[in-house]
Formats: C-alpha cells, sequence, structure tokens
C-alpha cells in the first residue's frame, strides 16, 4: 500500500491573509494598488461581526423586550468581542502581547460605544429613524473610525 504524503496546511491566519491579498489584487482600476489587504478583511470580518450585531440586538429588543440601551450595549459588546479575536488572529496576524494591546481596544471600544453606538445610535432614534436604520448609519461611522484605529494604533505593526 503506498502512503500519500500531503505537503503542510498554512495556517488559517495565511491562507485568511492569502485570500484577502487576492481580492484586492482582483480590485477594479487603480483600487488594487490603493486598497491594502487588511481594509478588505476588515471588511469582511466586521461585516460578519456586525451582522451578529443586529442579530443580537434584534432578539434582545423584539423578542426579550430589553430597553433600547441595554440591548445595544449587550449585542455590541459580544459583537466587539468577536471582531477583536478574528481581526487579531486572521486579519492583523498580531503577535504583540495581548494585555497592552487589549487594553488599548478597550480604550477605543469605549469611545466608539458611548460617541457611536449609544450616541449616535439612541439620537437619530430620538429624531424618529427606525432602530435597525440608526444602527447601521452609527456602523458606518464606526466602520471608518475602527479600522483606522485597529490599522494604526491597537495593531500597529511593531518596528
Amino acid at each position: 500500500m503506498a502512503s500519500t504524503t500531503h505537503a503542510p496546511t498554512k495556517p488559517a491566519s495565511e491562507r485568511f491573509a492569502a485570500a484577502m491579498a487576492a481580492v484586492t489584487r482582483r480590485l477594479p482600476g487603480r483600487l488594487s494598488t490603493i486598497v491594502p489587504p487588511s481594509l478588505i478583511g476588515f471588511a469582511l470580518i466586521n461585516g460578519f461581526t456586525f451582522g451578529v450585531d443586529l442579530a443580537l440586538l434584534t432578539a434582545l429588543r423584539s423578542w426579550a423586550r430589553l430597553p433600547l440601551w441595554l440591548a445595544i450595549t449587550i449585542a455590541y459588546c459580544t459583537a466587539f468581542a468577536l471582531s477583536y479575536v478574528l481581526n487579531r488572529a486572521f486579519n492583523f496576524r498580531s503577535h504583540a502581547p495581548v494585555g497592552p494591546q487589549l487594553t488599548k481596544y478597550a480604550i477605543v471600544v469605549a469611545v466608539n460605544y458611548f460617541a457611536l453606538i449609544l450616541g449616535l445610535t439612541t439620537a437619530l432614534s430620538a429624531v424618529g429613524l427606525e432602530y435597525h436604520l440608526s444602527r447601521i448609519t452609527a456602523g458606518l461611522c464606526e466602520g471608518v473610525f475602527m479600522y483606522c484605529v485597529l490599522r494604526w494604533i491597537v495593531f500597529r505593526p511593531s518596528a
């Protein structure tokens, strides 16, 4: 019986990075030279975790009948914990010590939460925008803010 040898499988983080680089190369025009693969990875990961956030928000608000601020808080914290783990491992592939990095992340998340998620979502809902649309609008602002902070502060490559 002949034995078959398989090449070692690349770690999932390397496969993810290669896939994001491949997507980036296929962007139209000059976008392929301007858009970093980490932006595509961030969009994919955070699009997924935003879906988790909205699903939890809907369940907690509509079915569990929690107050809006509490439903937003629980959904947000759950989604952002997942986002941290996925972005650290797959997108930014950070090997920096977790403690200082997690401290920076917690500060960024707190600022983001109070200013954009709770503040903007609640303000938009208060002026009559449906809470899902309020949350999506705040999410768009959050995406720009969070990508910039994650890339250049929290997961900044060491020199």
